[in-house]
């Protein structure tokens, strides 16, 4: 067998990738090459399985393997552990204002005390609605409930009652639904083309002023235009965002440089 492998850790050109894979039988590959019809035309008839070190699959054609017989590996529930503490490590950083409040102290706005200055909201008494009831946004919801929360609040696809009892969590059809009653609202979904870009105006628009959104699952399920308009005009609190479109966000990108994101 052999094996020939890309030693940089960031992602090689394009162009490389199309000529290394002709006649291959295996691809192991990151979120960062997307597995299409012009890669899969390259790779020819010798290719078998295309494996991919992620939950998440939307940068592979399934439809295109399904037509080749080519079979698709991916990780479900390898990462679903460390996910999940960094979706709650967002939420406290977001509610808490924890970097807003950093900023302030490194350039010398903390002045005198203040009893209410860069308090944030709580966990305690509130309700978090999840978008997207799968194996994250289960562990997701498990975590933050020793700190009080009151309600928790989900939409999926289809409802989950099984594993919203383990909670537990109520259901509601459509994303608004937990829009308008949570506190918080945290994005666990996979995305599909029916997820995509489900966050958006009429969404935030129908969040309390005072809440604070959170996105793990994939930067595309995110209007992020929307977004920064709901940031600026006080439609939500604050947000906290682990992934976005493109990744990274170039360093001059108006999410940057809100204090509230």
């Amino acid at each position: 067998c052999h094996v020939e492998q890309w030693d940089p850790d960031d992602p090689g050109p394009r162009s490389e990738l199309l000529k290394k894979v002709a006649g291959i039988q295996g691809l192991y590959c990151l979120l960062s090459e997307t597995i299409d019809t012009e890669l899969l035309d390259a790779a020819g008839p010798s290719l078998r399985v295309v494996s991919t070190m992620s939950v998440g699959y939307d940068h592979v054609s399934p439809e295109e393997l399904k037509k080749r017989g080519i079979r698709l590996g991916y990780t479900p529930e390898v990462l679903t552990g460390a996910a999940a503490e960094l979706t709650v490590a967002l939420l406290l950083a977001t509610s808490r204002r924890l970097l807003e409040a950093v900023d302030e102290a490194k350039s010398g706005g903390w002045g005198s005390w203040k009893p209410l200055w860069m308090c944030g909201y709580g966990l305690t008494g509130s309700t978090v609605g999840i978008l997207g009831l799968g194996c994250i946004g289960k562990a997701v919801a498990i975590r933050p409930r020793p700190f009080g929360v009151k309600k928790f609040l989900y939409t999926n696809s289809a409802p989950r009652p099984k594993t919203a009892a383990e909670i537990p969590a109520e259901f509601g059809k459509r994303v608004h639904e937990p829009a308008r009653c949570s506190d918080f609202i945290i994005a666990c979904c996979a995305l599909t083309p029916g997820t995509k870009g489900i966050c958006h105006s009429r969404m935030f628009s129908q969040m309390k002023d005072t809440a604070a959104f959170t996105n793990t699952s994939r930067g595309g399920v995110v209007n992020q235009d929307d977004l920064h308009q709901a940031l600026v005009n006080g439609d939500i609190a604050a947000a906290g965002l682990d992934v976005t479109v493109p990744e990274p966000l170039p360093t001059d990108h108006a999410l940057f440089k809100l204090k509230n994101c």
